[in-house]
């Protein structure tokens, strides 16, 4: 069962082949009187900018400086004023107004001129990535209705080839998809799911060549190679096949990228006879499509952030009536899969932390359910997956992710992993009958790994653990888990790794990264791209900060809406306690964080710009009242749950003008940022870097540099081939360390 991704979900987009059971943007002083300083404590702040020396911009070279248009609107009794607001392109999803794309132009150039005198430190960057990078990687196989697949990079490719072999008869491996091949006409390049017809007849894919996510599906016959003419544009990527091999269902996205309608295509007819299935009016519900693991049936699911809607249909009968299980008048979220003749389902219906329920697949709808495994204060179910013989729960306690395995016959047991602190998510577990469950697993030291826990052994196999090929000695780095006490009293826990020999006598820097929205926590994960940091003397931290589910359901929602506060306090105080501890010092700490986690970077530069050494704004959210004011957009409506609905409610809007980063930004001296946007991202629109960008050219009374990279050919994940990633990541890592003097 694929979970539908939303906004929020600014980390990969995977093939149904290689995808995670759980796969990818906010409130500042409630009251004037808590944003008041004395003279004292500002001035207190002002003298701790100057303990570091700031990476500054060269005088030499001119900054761009973007126009001034005045813009009024009235809502309730406020009047809102933006200067910037033509930076929105009048014609978008369209962008074609030359005044703004001249001044997008200028920024690049500008930050060109920044990145080009060091090139050098880039270059080292990128080849120190690359050699981390396996050059011909391939994927652990997996077994589907008899035959193998796996899929590998060429060397130096881009983009993975994907292959498969039958079981029997003749197991010459065939390619099926060469995605490098795909490529080679386009800039950007992107897959979003790849599907297999239950006869293995037809191969279907879904591209996006721009960014802008919406996907383009393709068929091909693998017996005969031939690409058939059917084609359909204008989807969200997501592909699902009836059990007669024929009909496939995808999903519409509306102009403004609002996956709205799914239909059924019937291979050999035109499109304009496909049938709607479902559509969805409410422009707050995104739609999304899958099938039960049993292959039994197809769901339809329309969601909001809070509350969803599941439609059933057997997968043999794509076509006839859909059986709807709880209606939106509930008010509850719930997850649907089914196996033997009865539907599981995760719900929070009775617990926020939600609960394990079951149901007669005769009688699906929501009177008929029953309690299958009980609510708790202390467990937080993530995931459910039924195979054959076992229900596999994912959890979460205490912050650390759990597998539990639960018999049809009651029985239970949990998966034994072998840190203390880790990262564990169910893997790809394409099979109903399986004599294993498939588990990703890494921490801070240990990278990337495929685990099979077979259920007759009752122990974990290592199936693959990522390949370093320029070496890496896990015995070199020293991983810990802290709790920083926030200023309410909650316990923050914060994930940070080291290599050894780093000194707590708050000499060293410190790179602080958080998420915090949508409930998506951030796990302790492995990263190559961090041990460039770690060998240069750094620490890297994690801080789980409320507004992600780290500790549970409860967790999210201390951090959304008119809590939204705790989030960014929390982040400060996990800086201030790294500080206190002498992991580091004030003033010695880089940031980053992207989409919501953007949003985050631009408050707490706004809110506390005295404790940062530099920030990384990806793909930021930082003009958040503009957006929930804006309803035209696609992505505003359904996140009115989350931040709140400043067009009917005065306090919604007070809410979020107290924190939205862009409103608050004001004349004062500022750490050194880089910012990073697409031109193409659907997400979150290229103008909100944009206007941060110019509007804080404007206030800012520091020469601290700031530059912004703006992808005019790609989205909200930036480069699509795995090296130009690398390439991106080298650029905004050589701009942090300038920003601490490191210069190799």
């Amino acid at each position: 069962m694929k979970l539908f991704s939303l906004k929020s979900q600014a980390g990969k987009i995977t093939s149904k082949f290689n995808k995670p059971a759980v796969l990818l943007a906010t409130l500042g002083c409630l009251a004037l009187s808590a944003c008041t300083q004395t003279a004292d404590q500002q001035e207190a702040k002002d003298d701790t900018v100057t303990a570091y020396p700031r990476l500054k911009a060269d005088a030499n070279t001119v900054a761009p400086v973007a126009d001034k248009k005045s813009y009024t609107a009235q809502y309730h009794d406020f009047k809102l004023s933006d200067d910037y607001n033509w930076l929105k392109d009048k014609s978008y999803p369209e962008i074609n107004d030359e005044p703004v794309l001249d001044y997008l132009k200028e920024e690049n150039a500008y930050f060109e001129s920044f990145i080009k005198p060091h090139q050098a430190l880039v270059d080292t960057l990128f080849e120190e990535y690359k050699g981390r990078e396996d050059d011909e990687e391939t994927s652990v196989p997996w077994v589907k209705n008899g035959y193998q697949y796996r899929w590998y990079f060429e060397k130096g490719a881009e983009y993975r080839t994907w292959v498969r072999k039958a079981l029997t008869g003749d197991t010459t491996e065939h390619v099926i998809l060469d995605e490098a091949v795909e490529a080679k006409s386009y800039e950007f390049y992107k897959v979003a799911d790849i599907s297999v017809s239950p006869n293995n007849q037809y191969l279907a894919w879904s591209v996006d060549t721009n960014g802008s996510e919406r996907f383009t599906i393709y068929i091909k016959d693998l017996k005969t190679g031939e690409l058939l003419k059917d084609t359909i544009t204008q989807t969200s990527g997501d592909i699902i096949w009836a059990n007669d091999s024929k009909t496939l269902l995808y999903v519409i996205v509306s102009e403004e990228w609002r996956p709205f309608e799914a239909k059924a295509h019937v291979l050999g007819t035109d499109n304009t006879a496909d049938k709607t299935l479902y559509k969805e009016s409410d422009i707050g519900f995104f739609v999304g499509i899958d099938k039960s693991h049993s292959g039994d049936y197809l769901v339809i699911r329309t969601a909001s952030h809070t509350v969803a809607e599941n439609y059933v249909v057997k997968a043999d009968a794509p076509l006839s009536p859909l059986t709807l299980m709880a209606s939106r008048d509930k008010a509850i979220d719930y997850y649907v899969d089914h196996a033997h003749g009865d539907f599981y389902i995760r719900t929070n219906d009775q617990h926020v932390n939600f609960h394990i329920a079951k149901t007669k697949d005769t009688e699906p709808t929501f009177d008929n359910w029953q309690t299958l495994i009980a609510p708790s204060d202390e467990v937080y179910f993530t995931g459910l997956l039924p195979l054959k013989n076992t229900l596999v729960v994912q959890e979460r306690k205490q912050g650390l992710d759990q597998v539990r395995l639960f018999s049809y016959q009651g029985e239970q047991s949990y998966v034994a992993f072998p840190e203390a602190a880790y990262s564990a998510n169910l893997g790809n577990n394409p099979e109903f009958d399986q004599n294993h469950i498939r588990i990703n697993y890494e921490s801070m030291v240990t990278p990337e790994s495929v685990l099979d826990y077979q259920f007759a052994e009752q122990k974990l196999v290592t199936k693959k653990e990522r390949n370093i090929p320029s070496g890496y000695d896990k015995s070199q780095y020293q991983t810990e888990r802290l709790w920083a006490p926030a200023r309410d009293g909650a316990k923050i826990p914060i994930s940070i790794v080291y290599k050894k020999g780093f000194k707590r006598d708050g000499s060293q820097p410190v790179h602080l990264y958080a998420y915090g929205a949508y409930g998506l926590g951030m796990s302790a994960n492995f990263s190559t791209i961090n041990l460039s940091l770690l060998d240069r003397g750094f620490a890297y931290a994690i801080a789980h900060i409320r507004g992600g589910d780290e500790m549970g359901y409860q967790w999210y929602l201390d951090g959304k809406l008119e809590k939204r506060q705790n989030t960014f306090n929390d982040f400060i105080d996990s800086a201030n306690f790294l500080i206190e501890q002498q992991y580091t010092s004030k003033g010695n700490i880089s940031i980053s964080g992207r989409s919501a986690g953007g949003e985050l970077m631009g408050v707490v530069t706004v809110q506390a710009p005295e404790l940062w050494r530099s920030v990384i704004l990806g793909v930021p959210f930082v003009d958040v009242l503009n957006t929930m004011l804006d309803d035209t957009l696609p992505l505003t409506p359904i996140e009115w749950p989350e931040w709140g609905n400043p067009i009917k409610s005065a306090k919604d809007y007070q809410t979020i003008l107290a924190y939205s980063p862009y409103d608050n930004i004001e004349k004062r001296d500022y750490p050194p940022m880089m910012v990073t946007g697409g031109l193409n991202d659907p997400r979150v629109t290229y103008w909100e870097p944009a206007k941060w960008t110019a509007k804080m050219r404007e206030y800012k009374t520091d020469d601290n540099l700031l530059v912004m990279r703006m992808h005019m050919g790609a989205g909200h994940f930036s480069s699509s081939g795995r090296y130009a990633r690398l390439l991106d990541y080298a650029q905004e890592f050589a701009f942090m360390l300038k920003a601490h003097g490191i210069n190799k």
